[in-house]
């Protein structure tokens, strides 16, 4: 007797599977998502809709959430030596690992926008970056650093001649290998150690001129993502100062620089990618930017991974948002399907508007970094202050948001079968990457006193949309009556504070973009929740009234 025929002694099957919703496989994740394709035209992609038509289906294929399953469930190992007993210092990663990552290099999604910088072209890389990461976001840390070692990289022209073709190529190969012969490069960054973390300021790394125009450098670095790139940027203390440095993997001459791996990181999340300690001991190091500039020099760099850290953060709200709709229109419960039942539907339209408050967010700072070549300071203003506050608030939003997504699935969202319990465990690396909650807050307080062009610019963006909505209008006054009263207090008072500011900046923003570009009834229901009378409660309270399932439509797909 077969198990399907095996039987009670009543006569009724043992295991029959029903309801349970289909697989959501072949689907295509930017026709889909009509809030991420309506903000790409909006910000000037249109031009890239062929080519996100086709990233769409290819992330949304069975095929490549099966390669995305695989690089989480087989986790890269660390092999320090090889079996002769020389040391090798190289992470071995399972084939599917390397399927995603050159899927989405060969499309562009890391240097396409340097490779072709026409007005948009940020915005197209940045919704082919966050669809590759809605899927699979481990590989979008050496993606995400490559796009933003370009513009640190050409602070040293011979450098940059050398390197920069190699970073814009669409060929991908994870063997370490003389820099010259692979069909492209990638480019990570090490700058934090055990004593410093965030203060890079207490690094002790150095670097000794070698006398024929590199130099030596000998130290740690406690965080190194990616280490099988091509070559990182590397933070070191020069005889002028903390300088930058491009440390290569391998030399040009095929030759292995050191490059110790002393072991990977066991991290709560991102399991896809490695996460390295390494040790430097006479490693060859070519000088970036001006001696003792280090920071000022790898500056963009930070700036850069901070929008992608707000795209990916966007990116995993689209795909609990996905995943929570699939199941409860599939899924019945209490005579009804979950969907059309009052108090699922309006967890589900809630999770939708901060998914489409963090996409419109997201695409408009991509817009912000356009790099034509006469560059917009109002624009270069606004990117200054804005990517630091989106990149607190959405990014801090992202784990709240994957577990209220997670819990739409019950049972089986906790379970490590289905995507949004690694999404959970995904999400909270990118609110501590590239700044933590304070830090970026103080980042903020710092640009603001310095810069306060930046202040500017923000302000005007939020006031595009005066007058449009009252509780948006009572924000806004709020928000500027706080800056006053922070601009006359002690700083300590202002670092108290700072969290508060940060939030109402960033909440301002949001509601201001909702209310230029997305519907009307959207737009009205996310600025009542967030800065209305009912502001500061969880998912699934939302105004009387709110018609969510239009707002659905918007999230639901086919």
């Amino acid at each position: 007797m077969t198990v399907d025929e095996d039987v009670h002694a009543g006569g009724h099957r043992t295991h029959e599977v029903t309801n349970q919703p289909p697989e959501r496989v072949d689907v295509n994740e930017y026709l889909d998502f009509p809030v991420l394709r309506d903000a790409v035209h909006a910000f000037g992609g249109g031009w890239g809709e062929e080519r996100l038509v086709e990233a769409g289906a290819h992330v949304g294929s069975a095929a490549f959430q099966r390669a995305a399953e695989l690089a989480n469930t087989h986790e890269p190992v660390l092999r320090t030596h090889d079996r002769r007993g020389r040391r090798i210092d190289e992470v071995e990663y399972h084939p599917a690992y390397h399927e995603v990552i050159s899927a989405a290099v060969s499309r562009g999604a890391h240097t396409s926008a340097w490779a072709d910088p026409r007005p948009g072209a940020d915005v197209v890389r940045g919704a082919l970056f966050s669809l590759f990461g809605q899927v699979e976001p481990g590989h979008a840390c050496p993606v995400s650093m490559t796009h933003a070692a370009v513009p640190s990289l050409r602070h040293a022209p011979d450098l940059a001649a050398l390197w920069e073709p190699r970073l814009l190529a669409t060929g991908y190969d994870g063997a370490l290998a003389a820099p010259g012969t692979k069909p492209g490069a990638l480019v990570g960054m090490a700058m934090t150690e055990k004593q410093g973390g965030s203060d890079v300021r207490a690094n002790t790394t150095r670097a000794v001129p070698a006398g024929d125009g590199t130099h030596v450098l000998t130290g740690h670095k406690w965080f190194c993502s990616a280490p099988m790139s091509d070559a990182f940027l590397v933070l070191a203390q020069a005889p002028d100062g903390q300088s930058c440095f491009l440390v290569p993997r391998v030399l040009e001459d095929g030759g292995r620089n050191v490059f110790r791996l002393q072991r990977l990181k066991d991290k709560l999340g991102n399991r896809s990618n490695a996460s390295a300690e390494i040790e430097l001991d006479g490693t060859v190091g070519h000088l970036v930017g001006e001696p003792g500039r280090g920071v000022r020099t790898i500056i963009e760099m930070v700036q850069r991974t901070r929008l992608d850290c707000v795209h990916g953060s966007a990116a995993g709200m689209r795909q609990g948002v996905a995943e929570a709709l699939w199941h409860a229109r599939h899924r019945t419960a209490f005579g009804a399907a979950l969907v059309d039942q009052p108090a699922m539907t309006a967890v589900l339209a809630d999770l939708a508007l901060e998914s489409e408050a963090a996409t419109l967010t997201s695409m408009r700072l991509a817009a912000a970094h356009h790099v034509g070549p006469a560059g917009d300071e109002g624009e270069r203003a606004f990117r200054r202050l804005a990517t630091a506050v989106a990149k607190y608030w959405v990014c801090k939003r992202g784990p709240h948001h994957a577990y209220e997504a997670m819990e739409c699935l019950g049972g089986n969202g906790y379970t490590e079968a289905f995507p949004l319990a690694r999404r959970y465990r995904e999400q909270p690396v990118m609110a501590i990457w590239e700044g933590s909650g304070n830090v970026v807050a103080l980042d903020v307080l710092r640009a603001i006193t310095r810069e306060p062009e930046s202040l500017a610019a923000v302000d005007g963006e939020l006031a595009l949309a005066a007058g449009a909505h009252p509780d948006l209008d009572a924000h806004l006054a709020a928000t500027r009556a706080l800056l006053t009263d922070l601009a006359g207090a002690d700083p300590a008072e202002q670092q108290a504070s700072a969290r508060r500011l940060v939030e109402a900046l960033a909440v301002g923003l949001q509601a201001s973009l909702m209310v230029r570009y997305a519907p009307t009834v959207s737009a009205d229901a996310f600025v009542a929740a967030r800065l209305g009378d009912g502001r500061g409660h969880g998912y699934g309270v939302l105004p009387r009234g709110t018609d969510t399932a239009t707002i659905l439509r918007r999230h639901a797909g086919p």
